[in-house]
């Protein structure tokens, strides 16, 4: 009867233990051994770290799930967990509380995940970890101080990354972290650090020169999974081991000239030279007073290993184009720059006289650019140069293919925009720029083809955004641009006729209002593309009709 007692007690007793012990979770398998317990989910729908899990959890395995993220808390209730595996999920972001109550982590492993960089300071809520995986991700920096909360690591894998360059001193300094146990007992022995680096795309210049250093050394207390790192930029050395490599010490560019200061004559061309020296290699670019107006091509050539040769070209140089011409260099170590001074004589021409009320405009520089678009037009504006102690003014002279007459407006002093408003639909609009009164001159005029007229206010708004983006035959013409149209095979009014059909209505000039500088600017990139539908001829005469009835 003892017996059958003390048998049925031990039934209630497991039964009461088995009771009190939670369930696994769906698709999840759970198990107990020596090494304490274990929840095991593989190719789940987990998209978020479980809530209830076994107490006293010591390993966690999570792979082949939707999980993207580790968010604050996502380990609240986890304090005796010991080995985390998160391999082959797509977690992107480790926020900078995720590991907190891990106290007791010694092994993290998060292998073929989407990481491009990793809270380095988290890991202060693990000062026990000693295995950190975190290989086949893309991870493309490493700070300086990236392993100072890692104390107790022996073990990191950051092979198959994005990693170009990495400092020396996040490894060599590793030591310099670990602290005594105890105040005055000397340093802590340690293990050495096991590190993996290979298939990273290194960038061999004088930015990595440390860590080749320390490659190169095989320095104690680090040592690499795999000690053939190779190089895969720059082209110069793609292939080469970390062994083989000599790289320069970094320094900031150091720039030189042939000639610092140039002259030449009005309509010459000219090229003004820097040759920057740096390590690694410098950026170069160009400023100068009109960079915004006058846009003239850079040539960079590489001449040597860390040197540069940029090139600016002046093509015929205008009395406008004197000043100064920085060159800038610059690269991670520190920028310079370099001053050029072109001057520019006038063109020797012989002395005509001219009227007073007609300045010559012969040195004169003037840009006329289409600008902006509105909803019955477009606005022009312009920018000019005068070599005359009097103010200057200007004439524009406004004409379509409809007809031979001009539309002719005087503009004062101080004003540089203009507005040309209801536009004709399907017609080739020429504008022209001079000064005073004098006639307009090659290369200072803008030609422009308008789309169809669709009959209402937002039809009309509609045609002129087409007509502007899509229709145009030349809407921003620099100096010169117009005679290159011109002399295309296909000239201006065979693109408005194929692009826009002219529509049979009596030709009237369009009408120009002075605007106020309108200090926006955008300029607009214009591709020859029918995309309105024809209308017969027919149709066209039939509104015509309607009209003159009207």
């Amino acid at each position: 009867m003892a017996s059958v007692s003390h048998y049925c007690l031990l039934v209630l007793v497991f039964l009461d233990s088995h009771a009190a012990q939670p369930s696994c979770l769906p698709g999840c398998t759970c198990s107990e051994d020596s090494f304490g317990r274990a929840l095991q989910c593989m190719s789940t729908s987990l998209g978020m770290i479980p809530r209830k899990l076994p107490e006293e959890l010591k390993r966690l395995r999570i792979e082949n799930s939707p999980l993207f993220e580790l968010p604050q808390g996502s380990f609240i209730n986890m304090s005796t967990l010991e080995y985390l595996w998160l391999n082959f999920n797509n977690i992107t972001v480790i926020h900078l509380g995720a590991l907190e109550h891990l106290s007791e982590l010694k092994e993290l492993r998060l292998e073929g995940n989407k990481l491009r960089s990793v809270p380095w300071t988290a890991f202060q809520a693990t000062p026990l970890l000693r295995v950190l995986d975190l290989k086949h991700n893309r991870i493309d920096m490493l700070p300086e101080l990236a392993l100072q909360f890692l104390v107790n690591l022996t073990y990191l894998d950051l092979s198959s990354n994005r990693l170009t360059v990495v400092s020396k001193g996040v490894f060599s300094n590793w030591l310099a972290y670990q602290k005594p146990h105890q105040p005055g007992c000397g340093a802590r022995t340690h293990s050495s650090l096991v590190l993996a680096l290979h298939d990273n795309p290194w960038l061999c210049d004088c930015r990595l020169r440390g860590l080749v250093q320390f490659v190169k050394s095989n320095s104690i207390p680090v040592i690499l999974v795999n000690s053939y790192l190779v190089c895969q930029h720059p082209l110069s050395k793609a292939g080469q081991l970390f062994h083989e490599t000599e790289l320069s010490v970094c320094m900031k560019p150091q720039i030189s000239t042939s000639n610092a200061s140039v002259t030449i004559q009005m309509g010459q061309n000219v090229t003004l030279r820097c040759l920057a020296q740096a390590s690694p290699s410098p950026t170069i670019v160009w400023t100068y007073p009109l960079s915004m107006w006058r846009e003239f091509d850079v040539l960079t050539s590489s001449t040597a290993e860390d040197t540069a040769l940029s090139e600016l070209v002046i093509p015929a140089a205008h009395l406008v184009d004197r000043g100064n011409y920085t060159c800038v260099a610059s690269n991670s170590i520190g920028r310079s720059t370099l001053v050029i001074s072109l001057q520019v004589q006038p063109a020797q021409t012989l002395s005509v006289p001219h009227s007073a009320f007609f300045p010559s405009d012969g040195n004169a520089y003037v840009d006329l650019r289409v600008v902006k678009q509105t909803v019955h037009g477009i606005l022009l504006e312009w920018f000019a140069v005068v070599d005359t102690p009097e103010e200057k003014w200007f004439t524009l002279y406004i004409a379509s293919d409809e007809t031979l007459k001009k539309e002719v407006v005087h503009i004062g002093p101080g004003i540089n925009t203009y507005a040309v408003d209801d536009l004709l639909p399907s017609t080739k609009y020429e504008a022209c720029l001079s000064l005073g009164g004098q006639p307009p001159r090659r290369g200072r005029c803008v030609v422009f083809v308008t789309g169809r007229d669709h009959g209402e206010l937002e039809g009309r708004e509609r045609l002129l955004h087409i007509t502007v983006v899509l229709c145009a035959v030349l809407l921003a013409v620099p100096v010169g641009a117009y005679v290159w149209a011109a002399q295309a095979p296909c000239s201006c009014r065979e693109w408005g006729l194929h692009c826009c059909p002219h529509r049979r209505k009596a030709p009237r000039c369009p009408r120009a209002v002075p605007q106020h500088r309108d200090c926006s600017y955008r300029e607009h990139i214009a591709v020859c593309e029918d995309r309105l539908g024809h209308r017969d001829d027919e149709e066209d005469e039939e509104k015509d009709g309607e009209e003159d009835r009207g």
